[in-house]
């Protein structure tokens, strides 16, 4: 258990610091967002790299943010009926659905590998006027996932401890 314990503590450290470092990626789209729309529109003068890069970063605000946000539990769930559930019955339903996502995730780490291993090999560029490498983004994909499964078995290992632990109400 102590072993257990620690490799929680190096999840929701890791976790929490994709957090901060997707929130300064929000930051950073925000302020290109608008200096993007002030130069093509007021000065008449588009980037022709800001547009680009702020859609990369929007992907890795996607990776970022998944693993924070199912830590946190800031996942839409279908409330109709889970909030009247008890907490064993909500954690017997998280332990179903846990399946699904070992699912996703594992086809996404597979996939995500095939295409960030030939991203890599072809030296990948954005097809556009500044050619902006895009196969650091394809590679920190499976990544991102498998943070996030970590983050599913670490909440499984909860389910299963609440299941156990608690008799039907």
């Amino acid at each position: 258990m102590k072993l257990w314990s620690m490799i929680e503590r190096a999840i929701d450290f890791i976790v929490e610091v994709m957090g901060r470092i997707g929130w300064l990626l929000i930051l950073y789209c925000m302020i290109l967002g608008v200096i993007d729309v002030f130069l093509r529109y007021v000065l008449n003068k588009p980037s022709l790299w800001i547009s680009t890069t702020v859609q990369a970063v929007v992907v890795l605000i996607a990776c970022m943010g998944g693993a924070y946000a199912l830590h946190h539990g800031a996942f839409v769930k279908l409330d109709l009926f889970y909030a009247k559930f008890s907490t064993r019955k909500k954690a017997i339903c998280d332990i179903v659905t846990s399946i699904f996502s070992f699912l996703f995730l594992g086809v996404l780490m597979w996939k995500g590998t095939t295409a960030a291993l030939l991203s890599i090999k072809l030296k990948q560029v954005t097809p556009t006027g500044v050619p902006i490498p895009i196969y650091p983004i394809k590679t920190l994909i499976p990544i991102a996932a498998f943070m996030v499964l970590l983050v599913v078995i670490k909440k499984l290992v909860d389910d299963i401890k609440t299941v156990i632990s608690h008799s039907e109400k």
